[in-house]
């Protein structure tokens, strides 16, 4: 177990731009960029928006355009995807987007790269037109996509250019739940974030992959790995933990295979799931953080050394908007302090 401490580490944010059961996504983006100004001037260090599809209750599925009203509205934090899921664009329109912001935000845009689709395969199709990756090319979409930013990386091949894009230095990420893309980042000597906030069982073995796998290069000399963790505090535990019930509904729609808005928070869970869903439950949100602040203190500290991280993301998935600024407020907090 590692020596590391909080105040060791950079505090990020996840944010899928939820949609509140009663609101609608406009609501939804006014609440993002009203958070993304919170937690900068909280000096967090880093804001990512992540792709879903096909979803009623996940509103940031044009990440990249979300992304750039978050870059607008901030001016210090770092500004991204978590992630761009690949399989589902085309290299060279990835190149073109991220080029664009970079372009209009220079030194601030992060390229966050996931190999899954985010969404169901009729989805994906619908996205692509023609037959979904499995993930099995993202290696060979990941090389396109960099050959576009730095064409030195194919000296004298006949390709078309990414214009705005060629020439930019945007740092890419990979992002995984699982060993590929942990054990892919480590052998091109890329910065790995992992998905602790849904697959807490395989965090400490993709982190050891990566780090074990790591070869250094242009990019980095040696790891950098970050964390994502879902997090809810509050005044008290059982105020944090009343708060977390709506991330448990949610998941529990997308067990059922019934995924909806956010739900209102319940005073308990019981009654609304079987024994086998609660065990599920338990598997996905394994590493869920929540409590007052001495409690979210002290599992905050737990969870950095055991993983190592060189960076903590947080996801605090919390119907009560005031609510979820007060919990990224908690966190800064604690960190500032330890």
């Amino acid at each position: 177990m590692s020596t590391k401490q909080l105040r060791d580490v950079k505090l990020s944010v996840l944010d899928l731009s939820p949609v509140l059961e009663g609101e609608t996504p406009r609501d939804s983006f006014r609440n993002t960029l009203d958070l993304a100004k919170h937690v900068e001037n909280l000096g967090y260090h880093r804001f990512w928006l992540a792709e879903h599809h096909n979803m009623e209750g996940i509103a940031s599925s044009a990440t990249s355009v979300l992304i750039s009203q978050v870059a607008s509205v901030t001016s210090t934090m770092r500004v991204g995807s978590g992630g761009i899921m690949l399989p589902n664009h085309s290299p060279l329109v990835i190149a073109e987007h991220f080029g664009t912001l970079e372009t209009l935000f220079p030194g601030r845009i992060d390229l966050g790269l996931g190999r899954a689709p985010g969404t169901d395969q009729l989805t994906a199709y619908a996205l692509r037109r023609g037959t979904p990756s499995n993930g099995e090319d993202f290696p060979q979409q990941l090389e396109e996509l960099r050959e576009y930013f730095d064409p030195t990386r194919s000296p004298g091949k006949n390709r078309v250019r990414a214009i705005p894009g060629e020439g930019l230095s945007i740092p890419i990420w990979l992002l995984g739940s699982s060993g590929f893309s942990a054990r892919l980042a480590g052998e091109l000597g890329l910065p790995f974030s992992f998905a602790s906030h849904f697959s807490p069982e395989n965090t400490l073995g993709a982190l050891d992959i990566y780090r074990r796998s790591f070869r250094p290069s242009e990019v980095l000399q040696k790891p950098y790995a970050m964390v994502a963790v879902n997090v809810f505090a509050a005044e008290s535990d059982e105020i944090a933990e009343y708060l977390s019930t709506s991330m448990q509904q949610s998941f529990l729609g997308l067990i059922r295979n019934k995924p909806g808005k956010v739900k209102p928070p319940v005073d308990s869970m019981e009654g609304l799931i079987t024994p086998y869903e609660k065990t599920l439950l338990e598997q996905r949100l394994g590493s869920n953080i929540v409590g007052s602040p001495e409690t979210v203190k002290n599992k905050l500290e737990s969870f950095v050394r055991e993983t190592d991280a060189d960076e903590v993301m947080i996801n605090s998935q919390i119907f009560d908007h005031h609510a979820r600024l007060r919990s990224y407020e908690i966190i800064s907090e604690i960190a500032k302090n330890n």
